[in-house]
């Protein structure tokens, strides 16, 4: 036996659509040009102690680095790591290429 057809009360009105800038001319979006991504170089590690004094690895012992982290962080990528050495912060620094 056929089942009974339910009333659906959701229709939706049938006609013209209520918008009427549908002919209408437009300009196209303007095309805003996105900035490009930035490469970053390898990472290397540097050490700033109590003093800001900034320190890099090379050769063996812990060398003075010229730039302060607050330098660094204006033009490169700065990562604080968790790990101190000798009460040093450490940070990941990666110079833009």
């Amino acid at each position: 036996m056929p089942q009974k057809r339910r009333f659906n009360q959701n229709k939706r009105p049938q006609g013209r659509s209520s918008s009427p800038d549908t002919r209408t001319l437009r300009r196209p979006p303007e095309v805003i040009e996105r900035p490009r991504p930035v490469v970053y170089g390898k990472p290397f590690v540097l050490v700033e102690d109590s003093e800001k004094n900034t320190f890099v690895f090379q050769g063996g012992e812990w060398v003075a680095y010229s730039a302060s982290i607050a330098e660094c962080r204006q033009t490169c990528l700065v990562k604080e790591l968790p790990q101190r050495v000798n009460n040093r912060i450490r940070y990941e620094v990666r110079i833009p290429q």
